[in-house]
């Protein structure tokens, strides 16, 4: 019987990755998983005595706790001579989840230079002296994307590996960017690997990792982490709303009240930089968000309701959330969505008129269901089903992506950064 723990997997996994790839970087964010792995990356190096290299790939938001800056100031100052470091500052197109009128925002704007919530950081890659080919305005996801295949090109490599530190036990989400093989090779069948482009891999070392193991090699390597984690703990805050990403998101608005209290320089800053900061941070997470206590309106349906919603906002959003619609709306009268056979007897016991497959392209026991958009349906998985209400609560939840109706970065959303893109190239121009 296998007796090793997750560490020595891990150790496992980063030898097959620097013997097997010539072109290694960490995707570091400043946060306990991507700080966790570049430790263990960084240990491995030294350990083994590797003349190599490793590149660290960081993008600064500018809009972020003053620890987590203190700390990757730290990580960086301490390991310069085995890191390849890009401390990318880049005027990129972020979410932005705080504001009805902003479905993104963008860190490091010239133009914004005199409200920025603090000065850009010395020995920065920025729009002023970078060597990226690919730059244009773009999404961050995107340059995420094109700085692995620019990476790869530079460094002339054989195989290159970009290691994330995400792990399943976050969410759903992260679990299929893992296990889903559609579209995908995984290099040598190697599960928690995935061919993003022609030699070039994303690998997730600590994929199967816990959060105590987390914290637990932190403790027994005495690594260094952000500190802002033990404000949080002192806090109260779970932690599953332990986050260090963008402010803005819609990941951190329950936690965006916190930075009054953590960060109060900062704070009074990001008040001015993006629409709508003050009332998250205030009403974050409370039923005055509308969207955790939503009740339709007397004399409207949901579909009504949805429509006066729409109305109220400005209209690149409006036309944001129209375009999210008409996409589902044709995707489950024409391809459908994947339902279990306990929700399609709901559905029927509803009166809800469904056209039943017999099988799927998908790797699931569920069954293929195309149906008309309804109202709404009052069963515990109300959440699956194609309704109007559904999209009312991405409206209430300034959810621009519409994530709470199953949309993910798919080739539709690509479409749909690209037209942000260029409006923003027309309001710039």
């Amino acid at each position: 019987m296998d007796n090793k723990n997750v560490y020595n997997i891990t150790q496992d996994r980063l030898k097959i990755l620097f013997e097997e790839f010539d072109n290694v970087y960490v995707s570091f964010s400043g946060g306990k998983d991507s700080g966790v792995l570049l430790n263990l990356c960084i240990d491995y190096i030294r350990k083994h005595d590797l003349k190599i290299k490793l590149g660290v790939f960081h993008i600064d938001y500018e809009a972020q706790y003053q620890m987590t800056t203190d700390y990757v100031n730290k990580v960086f100052s301490e390991n310069l001579d085995i890191l390849d470091i890009y401390h990318c500052c880049m005027p990129l197109h972020a979410q932005c989840a705080t504001s009805m009128q902003q479905s993104y925002w963008v860190p490091w704007e010239k133009d914004k230079k005199d409200i920025w919530v603090r000065d850009m950081p010395n020995n920065s890659i920025n729009e002023d002296n970078h060597q990226f080919d690919f730059w244009k305005p773009m999404s961050d996801y995107d340059f995420q994307a094109k700085f692995s295949q620019w990476y790869h090109k530079k460094k002339n490599a054989k195989r290159t590996a970009c290691l994330v530190g995400i792990r399943t036990q976050e969410s759903l989400n992260r679990w299929r960017a893992i296990h889903s093989d559609r579209n995908y090779k995984k290099y040598n069948n190697i599960n928690w690997t995935k061919e993003m482009y022609p030699n070039v891999y994303n690998g997730y070392p600590i994929f199967d990792w816990i959060t105590e193991d987390i914290w637990t090699a932190n403790s027994k390597f005495t690594w260094s982490y952000n500190r802002l984690y033990d404000l949080y703990y002192k806090a109260g805050l779970s932690v599953d709303k332990m986050r260090v990403a963008s402010p803005f998101n819609d990941c951190a608005g329950e936690s965006l009240k916190l930075y009054r209290v953590i960060d109060p320089n900062n704070w009074g800053k990001m008040i001015g930089r993006v629409n709508g900061v003050n009332f998250t941070g205030i009403y974050g997470g409370t039923t005055a968000m509308g969207w955790h206590s939503i009740k339709l309106p007397k004399n409207h349906t949901w579909k009504t309701y949805m429509e006066f919603l729409l109305s109220t906002l400005p209209k690149h959003s409006r036309d944001n959330y129209i375009e999210k619609l008409n996409t589902s709306i044709k995707f489950w009268k024409t391809k459908g969505g994947v339902l279990s056979v306990d929700i399609i007897e709901k559905l029927k016991a509803a009166g809800v008129k469904v056209e039943v497959g017999k099988d799927t392209n998908y790797k699931t026991d569920k069954l293929p269901v195309r149906m008309d958009y309804i109202d709404d349906i009052d069963i515990a998985e109300a959440k699956d089903i194609p309704t109007y209400k559904r999209m009312c609560i991405c409206i209430m939840k300034n959810d621009h992506l519409c994530k709470y109706m199953g949309f993910s970065q798919t080739k539709a959303e690509t479409i749909i950064r690209k037209n942000v893109i260029d409006k923003y190239k027309a309001l710039t121009s």
